[in-house]
C-alpha cells in the first residue's frame, strides 16, 4: 500500500502508465468505468483492487490520466522482455546468428520493440540497439504481464557524493556515499527521507537529493563487458564464467550459482572452480588475499564494502571497465554495478598469474 501511495505522490503519470499497461491487458478503462460507475469498482475491474483508493481522485480524472499514458508501459510503447532460461539474450548487429554481438539482454530485462521481421525483432534497450531472436522474447500482453511482475521501484541519486545513512537523521552515521545516477532499491517514503535497501541492509537518503521511479532492467553494452589490455586468460575465463549467472537469485547463506547465493557465497563458488578456497564470509575473505589499491584492480580481483562502523559486509568481483559483478540483494539478485557504486573499503587479489 505504502509503495503505490509513494509512487503516486511522486510521479502519478509514471504510475498511470503502468496502470494503462495493465488496462490494455484487461478491458479499456472507459468501458470499465462506465460499467461500474465508481472509482473503486473501476480500479478493481482493472486488476488493481483497492490499492490506489485515492479520495481526491475521481473516476473521470483517473481515466484522463490513463488516457494520456495510453500505449505506455513504464516508458515503453511496445515492450519486450528477454525470455531465456538462464544467461543472456544476444543482441546482434543484423538479424542472423552470424551477426556481430552489440550487447546482451539479461534474463527478464526489457526493451522497446521497434519492428519485427522473419523471426527477428529490432529492439532498443538502454544504450543497446540491434536484433534479437523472437524465440527468446516475450511481446504483447505476455510481456506486459511479465513486466508487471518484474518492475521495481528505485531511488536515483541526483547529486554526486550522496550520503547514505544508518538512520533518517543528518546526525546519523554515513554508511557510504554514492555517485549521481546510481539506482538504490526503494523501500519506503518517509517524507524528508527515503528508506532504501543497500545490498540487503536498510539505509536512508535525503528525499531532496533523489528521484523515485519504477524501472525495468535493460541490456548491457559490449563496452561494459570488455576487460582491457594485458589480462590473463584465467582472469578472462573467470569473469566470463561469473557473468553466466547474471540475474540469478540472491539467497542469504546460499552458495548455489543457479538456485541462489549471497555475496560471499557467490564469490566462494566462482573461485572454487579455479582452485581458490575462500571462506563463506565477506569479512574473512577480505583477509584471504593480498591487499591492493583500486588503481591496481584487474578483472578477477575482489572489492569489499563496509558499513558505517567500518566493518566489511559485502564483496564483489571486479570484471574490468570500472565494474563489478555481485550477489546484491533478494530484489536484484546477481547484478553488475560500477565498482564505486558505494565507497570501496578494501581491494584484494586472490589470483596470482
Amino acid at each position: 500500500m505504502n509503495l503505490y501511495k509513494n509512487v503516486w505522490g511522486r510521479g502519478i503519470r509514471v504510475f498511470a502508465a503502468g496502470l494503462a499497461c495493465a488496462a490494455m491487458i484487461a478491458e479499456p478503462m472507459q468501458a470499465v468505468a462506465a460499467e461500474n460507475g465508481s472509482n473503486g469498482s473501476m480500479l478493481f475491474a482493472a486488476g488493481v483492487g483497492s490499492v490506489l483508493e485515492q479520495p481526491a481522485l475521481t473516476a473521470e480524472e483517473y481515466v484522463t490520466i490513463a488516457e494520456q499514458a495510453k500505449g505506455a508501459c513504464w516508458g515503453y510503447t511496445n515492450i519486450g522482455i528477454a525470455n531465456v532460461e538462464s544467461g543472456n539474450l544476444n543482441v546482434r548487429a543484423f538479424p542472423s546468428t552470424d551477426g556481430k554481438m552489440v550487447g546482451k539482454m539479461p534474463k527478464h530485462s526489457a526493451c522497446e520493440v521497434l519492428s519485427v521481421e522473419d523471426g527477428w525483432a529490432y529492439i532498443q534497450s538502454g544504450e543497446v540497439e540491434g536484433y534479437v531472436s523472437m524465440d527468446y522474447l516475450l511481446t504483447g500482453p505476455d510481456a506486459k504481464r511479465k513486466a508487471a511482475e518484474l518492475v521495481r521501484t528505485v531511488a536515483i541519486a541526483e547529486t554526486d557524493g550522496l550520503n547514505v545513512r544508518d538512520e533518517a537523521d543528518t546526525n546519523s552515521a554515513v554508511m557510504t556515499q554514492v555517485l549521481k545516477g546510481e539506482e538504490l532499491d526503494f523501500v519506503e517514503d518517509l517524507g524528508d527521507w527515503i528508506k532504501i535497501s543497500l545490498d540487503g541492509e536498510d539505509a536512508y537518503v535525503a528525499a531532496e537529493y533523489v528521484r523515485v521511479e519504477e524501472k525495468l532492467d535493460t541490456a548491457i553494452t559490449m563496452t561494459e563487458l570488455l576487460y582491457g589490455q594485458g589480462v590473463s586468460d584465467v582472469r578472462v575465463d573467470l569473469v566470463e564464467y561469473a557473468k553466466q549467472f547474471l540475474g540469478n537469485p540472491y539467497v542469504w547463506g546460499g552458495t548455489s550459482l543457479t538456485k541462489g547465493a549471497d555475496c560471499s557465497g557467490f564469490v566462494l563458488s566462482i573461485y572454487k572452480k579455479y582452485g581458490v578456497k575462500l571462506s563463506h564470509h565477506a569479512a574473512s575473505q577480505a583477509n584471504e588475499g593480498t591487499k591492493i589499491s583500486a588503481s591496481e584492480l584487474k578483472p578477477g580481483d575482489l572489492v569489499f564494502y563496509a558499513n558505517s562502523k567500518g566493518s566489511i559486509n559485502h564483496v564483489a568481483i571486479y570484471i574490468g571497465g570500472g565494474q563489478v559483478i555481485h550477489a546484491s540483494n533478494p530484489k536484484t539478485g546477481i547484478r553488475i554495478s560500477k565498482y564505486n557504486y558505494r565507497t570501496p573499503k578494501k581491494c584484494v587479489r586472490v589470483l596470482y598469474d
